[in-house]
């Protein structure tokens, strides 16, 4: 009965959007030639009764309309936790409900079927338009991606390693994802290692973090490593998910992208819904993308945090890195990511290999999808420039391009607020960590040299090239208070532009009163510090138990290496050297106070693997020791 009168609502409501009412059928020439005009009178009455009855229900039809569409409104203006309006569409019948409440002419069997459904899955959001769904797929792949590439992005989830030692740490399957991976990686770090309260006055469930010039040691959870709860580790996730979505929103809106076919049965777990529903699917074209997303906008944090907790085993299934990519592409918006980027034609997952871009990177930590990794932009001339990093960031980046002078990472990568730093290879993105705040701490000296390196760099137009113009020098000189001979001046600029390294053996020598760095006493505070690298990519690895009652068997799992990291005093080897001649040549014995001091200062024998190329990036000099295997960036 109940079937019967959707039908009829159906039929009515079509029939009252016809511009004209059906023409009646037309009888052949000598049929009922017989009838009078009495029979047309009751034919004609007829008809205006059926009009009539087709008005009134569709009139009716499209009250209940109104009444469902209002009711979807006042859905979508409750809190996150009540489910936002949608509609559903299956066998060719439309589904509306929302809040939990059925609209009204669907069966009782098929609601609760649906209730079922979105109380396992949650709301399924709306979907993407089709340009916008080509847009997106092309802005990610390209016009000319493999099946391999589609492949590796479709069948990595954000899971924690079940592995004890390595338990705070997203596990990697299949290369490509590895830069969404370890970007979040870094920031679940942050929320995992340091000082975390709930703040009176902030929203329920975001944390507030202390600020890193007040957090103590005795703040690190030492224990980090091994005794993590799945509830603590979860939470970590799903805020750091949230913080990156609103920092790609310009902290105002995040957009959470679904996909729209999970339903399952009342017996399943929601992994086991979730795995036996992505059985044979793929995304291969931005029609795909079409059919499977559905996407929420939330400018409420709290929300967000919520909507993404129902959403951790979805997150956890082989959809979920690209799923958390489109989420963050969606945040900044497609126009928005494009005019980030200094070549938009090219895809953000690179090929042969299809590895994530430094645009995805640099999205992620930044909220911005530019391509470089310096500070600010650099001007080209002619109306042209290129974009970097143009704020400070919480967590930082490394790379071991640097150190092969292929480009120059600005501070507000190398020296973010939190000691956390992706770091980069060629082909493979790692994260290095420090339990420690204060390894980010400079003495007097290093901050002098921090500030006279920024303002140099604010003049260096060469992306990173380490030299500037006379007329940037002179700028240089007056922004940072230092006085030098004129005879120096002249000295440094007798070429047209002046280089980094001249300008620094140049400081080294100037007194300090007089601006420069001059050290009377040899010795500039020897750093020890101990460094954390994790790289999330499955390897086999020997289990220690077992290797040590010889029972060598390979596991895999991902590689959590400690570094000692040393940091010797401010002295170079010229110096160093020029005080070994000169004391034996004088045919002194007793050694001098510079002598003894540089001595002292020398690096300790260290051992050697690409990341600390990466290392000494940030910290010069820097050398590094470990037990076991060499740490791996690849």
């Amino acid at each position: 009965m109940v079937d019967q009168e959707e039908e009829d609502l159906k039929m009515a409501l079509r029939m009252s959007m016809q511009t004209e009412p059906p023409e009646p059928k037309r009888s052949k020439p000598g049929e009922n030639s017989s009838a009078g005009g009495g029979e047309e009178s009751v034919e004609s009455q007829e008809m205006r009764n059926r009009r009539m009855k087709r008005e009134l229900m569709a009139g009716a039809a499209e009250k209940r309309m109104m009444a469902a569409k209002n009711a979807a409104n006042a859905a979508a203006a409750m809190p996150a936790t009540v489910a936002v309006a949608k509609v559903e569409k299956s066998g060719g019948e439309e589904r509306r409900c929302g809040g939990g409440v059925a609209a009204e002419g669907v069966s009782k069997e098929k609601n609760i079927g649906l209730l079922k459904c979105e109380n396992r899955m949650g709301n399924l959001g709306k979907e993407l338009s089709l340009m916008e769904s080509q847009q997106l797929f092309l802005m990610i792949f390209g016009g000319h991606v493999t099946k391999d590439i589609l492949a590796q992005w479709s069948n990595q989830g954000i899971r924690f390693s079940p592995d004890p030692e390595t338990s705070m740490g997203l596990v990697q399957h299949e290369g490509g994802p590895c830069g969404v991976l370890a970007t979040i990686q870094a920031f679940v770090l942050k929320y995992l290692l340091f000082h975390l309260e709930d703040s009176g006055d902030s929203a329920p469930g975001i944390a507030r973090i202390t600020d890193p010039r007040s957090s103590k040691s005795e703040c690190i959870a030492a224990d980090i490593f091994s005794s993590l709860s799945e509830d603590r580790k979860s939470r970590a996730l799903v805020r750091s998910m949230c913080e990156i979505l609103f920092l790609c929103g310009n902290n105002e809106t995040a957009v959470i992208a679904s996909i729209g076919v999970l339903h399952g049965d009342e017996d399943s777990s929601k992994d086991e819904v979730i795995l036996k529903v992505l059985e044979g699917f793929a995304i291969e074209s931005g029609l795909d993308l079409q059919k499977a997303l559905r996407v929420e906008t939330y400018t409420s944090r709290t929300s967000a945090v919520q909507r993404l907790e129902a959403m951790l085993p979805i997150f956890r299934s082989r959809m979920g890195a690209i799923l958390f990519l489109i989420s963050a592409l969606l945040s900044r918006g497609l126009d928005s990511v494009q005019a980030d980027r200094d070549d938009p034609s090219q895809p953000l997952v690179t090929a042969p290999f299809g590895h994530a871009s430094q645009e995805i990177v640099n999205l992620l930590l930044s909220g911005r999808a530019v391509a470089n990794v310096f500070n600010g932009r650099m001007d080209l001339g002619s109306g042209m420039f290129v974009k970097g990093i143009s704020s400070t960031v919480d967590v930082g980046f490394l790379t071991l391009l640097e150190s092969l002078n292929f480009c120059k990472v600005g501070q507000y990568l190398k020296c973010p607020k939190w000691p956390i730093w992706v770091v980069g290879s060629e082909s493979h993105y790692t994260v290095l960590f420090a339990l420690d705040t204060k390894v980010q701490e400079e003495n007097e000296f290093e901050s002098r040299e921090t500030r006279i390196r920024r303002a140099f760099d604010a003049q260096d137009q060469s992306g990173g090239g380490g030299f500037i113009s006379v007329e940037g020098f002179h700028q240089v000189l007056r922004d940072t208070g230092i006085n030098l001979p004129t005879e120096k001046v002249e000295h440094l600029c007798n070429t047209g532009f002046i280089v980094w390294s001249e300008f620094w053996q140049v400081l080294l020598d100037l007194d300090k009163s007089l601006g420069g760095l001059k050290d009377s006493t040899g010795m500039m505070g020897k750093k020890v510090f101990d460094l954390y690298h994790f790289n999330g990519i499955a390897k086999s690895v020997l289990n220690g138990s077992q290797a040590a009652s010889g029972n060598e068997i390979p596991i895999q799992r991902p590689r959590l290496t400690k570094l000692r990291v040393s940091v010797p005093p401010r002295w170079t080897p010229e110096e160093f050297m020029a005080d070994v001649a000169v004391t034996s040549s004088s045919g002194i014995n007793e050694p001098t106070r510079k002598e003894t001091a540089a001595e002292a200062s020398k690096p300790e024998p260290s051992q050697h693997a690409p990341l600390v190329d990466c290392i000494r990036t940030r910290w010069p000099r820097a050398t590094c020791n470990w037990d076991g295997d060499a740490p791996s960036i690849v």
